[in-house]
């Protein structure tokens, strides 16, 4: 239960960044490189430490939770190739994949909180 207490606490930081760079991205178009790769980062890390642990307790897994951050992380690597092409990615696939991880957080911490995670 440590480790998932861990990645709650690393997307909580990437999901600080993430809403850094959605403001942003609406204020002035472009988010400042360095929030986007502490972001990535944060996500990136938490996302492998919830998949080990989904692998360890495969009985007790936080299935959905990892469902939503892999379609969450998949949309984060197309806005950043978007991005990285110089070209501007559409803003309604920031709040998508905004929304997907946050729904994943969500169900993360029910998962943890509310008697999911026995171990």
């Amino acid at each position: 239960m440590t480790m998932v207490v861990i990645c709650i606490v690393l997307f909580a930081i990437a999901a600080v960044f993430g809403a850094i760079n959605a403001v942003r991205i609406v204020a002035a178009d472009r988010a400042p490189r360095a929030t986007v790769y502490i972001h990535g980062a944060f996500a990136a890390v938490s996302l492998v430490l919830l998949v080990v642990y989904s692998i360890i307790h495969s009985q007790a897994a936080p299935m959905v939770a990892l469902i939503l951050f892999i379609i969450a992380a998949l949309g984060g690597f197309l806005l950043f190739g978007i991005d990285v092409a110089t070209k501007k990615p559409p803003r309604w696939l920031g709040f998508v994949h905004g929304a997907v991880a946050v729904a994943g957080f969500i169900f993360l911490l029910v998962f943890a909180f509310a008697g999911g995670g026995g171990s």
